[in-house]
């Protein structure tokens, strides 16, 4: 139960956005809900206390409902079936626009469509109907975008990632599609520079034209491929025991984030930005992964450094 500070605007806003953003529910003016768990507790406290030291009134307050009309009561309040609408058609205006954006464009949009599909999801305490509708619809949102991105991009494989030895993997030819992006570019760094640093690469027009001696990666049927949760550059890491490098490991997360999504990395955006403007000035695909090649060296520096380290502690 809160009243806001009256003298600051900016004050009201921003806690205001808070109790939306962690879902809280009106009972009335001023009075808010949320379900009782381990983190909704501390979190209205915090947020109580924030109130207060801004000029404004909260108080915490535990309830259990009387019976199980007022339960149900309560749980209506936090019927999402509105929001999970108005992001279906926010999907569906991005899908009829895809065909007019560029790779780019159309990775920010699924991003920040992804941001708002799991911030929805954090807060339907209560999920029904509409929450199984609405995880459909985002399934077939991202494998539209993964079409109209890369029609022969892999699927993921089911099974385990067998255990190889580096020293059967040299001086190979290596082969995966043109036109490289995060994960193959990404790869090819990782082979030739932890794994067979005298590799030669094939950029493939087609899956099909893989020469039969070569060590396909990121197309389906390819020696090297999507697995479970893993993306081809994480599959290379567990296959050559190179999972276990923090740096590496590190610059997994971020492939990973940028190929499929997932956990948001800070430096995606960044990346992205430094991968597209590389393609706009590479001539071909052996200039790309030049070009792109010093930067994963950075990046494996920095990740690998004392300051990347602390901050995992």
């Amino acid at each position: 139960m809160l009243t806001l500070p009256t003298e600051n605007a900016t004050a009201r806003m921003r806690f205001w956005r808070a109790l939306k953003a962690m879902g809280c529910a009106v009972l009335r003016d001023g009075v808010y809900l949320l379900p009782h768990s381990k983190s909704s507790g501390p979190a209205l406290q915090e947020l109580a206390d924030g109130i207060i030291e801004a000029g404004g009134a909260a108080n915490l307050i535990e309830a259990v409902g009387r019976d199980a009309a007022q339960d149900a009561l309560f749980c209506g309040l936090f019927d999402r079936g509105e929001d999970y609408e108005a992001l279906a058609k926010a999907l569906s205006a991005a899908r009829k626009s895809l065909s007019r954006l560029s790779a780019p464009e159309i990775n920010r949009a699924l991003r920040r469509l992804r941001r708002e599909y799991e911030a929805l999801r954090a807060i339907d305490f209560f999920p029904g109907e509409a929450t199984t509708r609405a995880e459909a619809g985002w399934t077939d949102f991202v494998g539209v975008v993964d079409t109209v991105l890369s029609p022969d991009e892999p699927h993921a494989a089911d099974g385990s990632i067998r255990r190889l030895d580096r020293k059967d993997y040299q001086a190979r030819t290596w082969a995966t599609r043109r036109h490289l992006w995060v994960d193959r570019v990404a790869s090819a760094w990782l082979i030739r520079r932890f794994i067979d640093p005298k590799a030669r690469f094939v950029w493939l027009e087609k899956p099909s034209s893989c020469p039969k001696k070569a060590l396909g990666f990121d197309f389906d049927g390819a020696a090297f491929t999507h697995v479970g949760q893993k993306v081809t550059f994480e599959v290379l890491l567990a296959s050559f025991g190179l999972d276990q490098d923090a740096g590496l490991a590190r610059v997994g997360e971020l492939v990973h984030a940028l190929d499929v999504g997932g956990d948001p990395v800070p430096e995606a955006s960044g990346l992205e930005a430094l991968m597209t403007g590389a393609r706009q000035r590479a001539a071909d695909d052996d200039a790309l992964l030049q070009q792109m090649s010093p930067m994963f060296d950075s990046l494996y520096a920095f990740y690998s450094g004392p300051a990347a380290k602390d901050k995992r502690r």
